[in-house]
Order: C-alpha cells, then structure tokens, then sequence
C-alpha cells in the first residue's frame, strides 16, 4: 500500500477513518464481489457488524462516535433537541456538543488533523488544521476552514450532500445521478488531501450511502427495480476506499465504519398522533405545529426517532404530571408503547429503553425519557402537525437499524467482538499511539496486543 512516505521522525503511526454513513454490515458480508475492497480489508485485518447507539440517530451517533460518550456526554440526542425548563427546541450544531472530538485530543497531542463532512460539526473549527463541515452545513464556503480549503472545494464543485427531494420522485434517475455525482466529487476531495500526507488524522465521510439507502434500500432487500442500480453504486463507494487505501502511505491505518445500520421501511409510524389518540398528548387549538403548541393536560409527547418525554413538573414549564408520580406514569407510558401493533397486528416496538440505561452526564437533563427501538419495517416519527393515520408509507423505503453498523480496520489487532460506536474513538487513539485516560470513555479500545 502507498506511493511515498514522509519523513515522520517522531510523530507516530496515522489513522485514516472513512464515514459509510449508514452502510449495515450484512451488505458487505452478503456481497463480496460488490465490496470487494472492504472484503479484502476484513479478510486480512478485521471486520464486523457493531452496535449503534441509543437513539440510532446520525445527529446523535456521529457525536458520540466522534467522542466515545453517551448523548448524556455529548448533549446530542437528535435532530431535534429541546431547551432546558422550555417547550423551545433546537437543530443540534457542532458548538453544540460538549464533549471532546478525537480530533481535538489528536491536536491537543501536537498532531495534525483534516476533517471533512462529518455531521454536526458546523461551523468548522478553528483550531483544526483543515475542516468541512458536513450535514446541515449552509454551503462549501461556510463549511470550510481555512479558506484555501474553501476556494479548491468550490471550484472543484464540492458537494455537501446530496439533493434529498430528488429521491421523493417516483422516477429515480435523477437522484441516483445526483448521488453518483455527490460522491464523486467526495472522493476527488478526500485523494487530492489525503495523498497531500500533511496529517496524523484523516476523518472523511460519505454520507450519500445513508440517502441511497433511504429510497432504495427496499429495493435492494425485495429484488426491486432499482436493485442492480443500488449494487453499481456501492461497487463505486467500495472502488473510491480501494483507491484511497492503495494512495496512502505505509504507516497508515485505514478504519471505515458506518454509524448505525439499515433496513427496509414498511410504515412511518405518528407517535405524537398516537399518542394524541390515546389520551396522552393534547394541544391548545387545531392549529398545531410544534411542541409549544402542547396544553396544559397533556402528560407526553415526542421527537424523532422514538424519544418519549412526559410532560413532567418542575422540569417541563406547564408539567401535568407529579414528580413523585414519574416512574410510575413512565412505567404507564412505556407499557403502552410495548403494546403498539402495526396494521398486522405485530409488534412495533423491538424495546424500549428506560433514560437511565441509556443516558448519564452533565447534559441528561433534556435526555428522553423513554426512547423505543422499533422493529424492522416500522419508522418512528414525531412531527407536532398532527397525521391523518398512525401508519403511513412515504416516499423512503428505507430506515436506520440499531444493530449492524459496520467495522472494518486493516488493522488485524483490532477485535470486533461485541463492539459498539463508543469504541471507535479510544481505538483510533490507541491506533495513532495517544495517551489517554480510558475513563472518560464509555467504550474502550479494540486494539488487542
């Protein structure tokens, strides 16, 4: 592997990760002769399917990816988030999440880093050598950080993301084109810095694998029309990280992992709706389209993707439901939640886990309260405009899965048993042989020997 090395005296060993957002293990297991670079780099390193986090998120796991810590840590816990004592809320950005990036503890080190598209990380910081901005980010120029960065990313005709509404089409042509193009332009990107080899950390992602998934993953699992289309764009996305391998020097560690699994969508499930229905959730007037709107008598209600909050005392501004009557009308709530059939009588809800399983740190304070791990096929939404159904079919017909995120290291020390998110970032660490203190972490590293 490589073209050249570079005289690195003391520096130490480099890792270079790449982001398949999205991307589930079982894909790459089942399709060796589409993802015959990954194949390649499991065979002889190592590879597997991990766990996410809870919720399997990307607004949420790529915090705590990047960081090794729970949303109770990181302060993350969505896409969309409320202010603490009000029915306010708020899209999480970078300046947002409150626990230490691996990319800082590689700068803090005296090590150099370059970061690119990563989510939730606008606007790009200053004290990293090179940064871009991934997800939510308002355009390449804002997004990136120096501005030489800037300049070379807009006349290359760089591309945040990729052009989502497209996908909302019944004919899908012009937004597999669109991907295609999206990722190109990625992987023009991610060669021409990290062969320019003036870093210790290569933090890339490709987040168009999560938008593929999303409206043609169906097709995929159930033999559908756009099946060999799927497969062509994943031989491409496998063919860009074989390039990128075989261009990097020698003392490099390629780590590719993606941030949650995926599966197939059979129905959107309302659960403000739902819980509307049930008695749970009430608003002020017809006319309803956030969570301020909530009155006085409701004791639940919430957000993407299956985070329920009661509508609790001296925590919630107009709270209808007792502090010493919490775990009990919790208890209440999630029994309810466990109960929840689809239209075929199964159950859409795998489990639901209880806050304190899931969330602890300085910013659990707006941590859910509940939050359920749906079932395959079963995508839980929780807009504040009321649905005329619990159980729709939208235009996506693919969702995010709790289990089977990928693993994939070159790295044959690295051991994949019963790994989660909250691994990777002491492990990249360990990799690039930094010093830190395994308690900080809610994961620990995977390198063995």
């Amino acid at each position: 592997m490589g073209l050249f090395d570079r005289l690195r005296g003391d520096d130490g060993p480099r890792v270079a990760f790449i982001g398949i957002d999205g991307v589930p293990y079982s894909l790459v297991a089942d399709n060796p002769g589409v993802f015959e670079n990954l194949t390649e780099i499991a065979e002889n390193g190592a590879g597997g399917a991990i766990e996410s986090i809870v919720p399997p998120e990307s607004s949420a796991c790529w915090p705590s990816l990047t960081t090794g810590v729970n949303p109770g840590k990181t302060g993350v816990y969505g896409f969309q988030d409320r202010e603490t004592g009000t029915y306010d809320t708020y899209v999480p950005m970078g300046r947002d999440v409150q626990a230490t990036r691996v990319w800082d503890r590689v700068t803090d080190a005296d090590r150099s880093a370059s970061v690119f598209n990563v989510p939730v990380t606008f606007p790009p910081q200053r004290n990293v050598d090179r940064m871009v901005s991934g997800f939510l980010s308002p355009g390449v120029k804002k997004a990136s950080n120096p501005s030489d960065v800037a300049d070379y990313l807009d006349e290359q005709g760089y591309r945040i993301d990729v052009n989502a509404k497209l996908g909302h089409k019944e004919d899908k042509s012009e937004f597999i084109d669109d991907a295609h193009r999206t990722l190109d332009k990625r992987y023009e990107a991610f060669d021409h810095y990290l062969t320019g080899d003036d870093w210790d950390l290569f933090f890339g992602v490709f987040m168009t694998t999560d938008r593929v998934n999303h409206f043609l993953f169906e097709d995929y699992q159930r033999d559908g029309e756009h099946k060999e289309e799927f497969l062509d764009f994943y031989r491409q996305v496998d063919e860009y990280i074989g390039k990128l391998r075989d261009a990097a020097p020698d003392d490099v560690t390629f780590v590719i992992a993606s941030d949650h699994g995926f599966t197939t969508l059979d129905y959107e499930v309302h659960l403000n709706q739902w819980l509307e229905d049930e008695g749970w959730l009430s608003f002020e007037s017809d006319e309803h389209d956030s969570l301020g709107d909530i009155d006085n008598d409701t004791r639940a209600y919430a957000f993407v993707p299956g985070r329920f909050y009661l509508n609790l005392e001296g925590r919630e501004p107009d709270g209808s439901v007792p502090e010493e009557d919490y775990h009990e009308v919790r208890d209440e709530l999630k029994a309810a939640i466990e109960s929840l059939e689809g239209p075929d009588g199964e159950p859409v809800v795998e489990r639901v886990v209880e806050k304190e399983d899931a969330f602890a740190g300085a910013h659990d304070e707006i941590a859910p309260d509940l939050v359920a791990i749906p079932n395959h096929g079963f995508d839980l939404k929780a807009g504040f405009r009321g649905s005329e159904e619990i159980f729709e079919k939208g235009p996506r017909n693919g969702m995010h899965s709790f289990e089977n995120a990928t693993l994939v290291t070159d790295d044959p020390r690295v051991s994949i048993d019963e790994a989660n998110l909250f691994d990777l970032t002491p492990t990249m660490l360990d990799l690039m042989e930094i010093d830190f203190d395994a308690t900080e972490f809610d994961g620990g590293s995977l390198v063995r020997g």
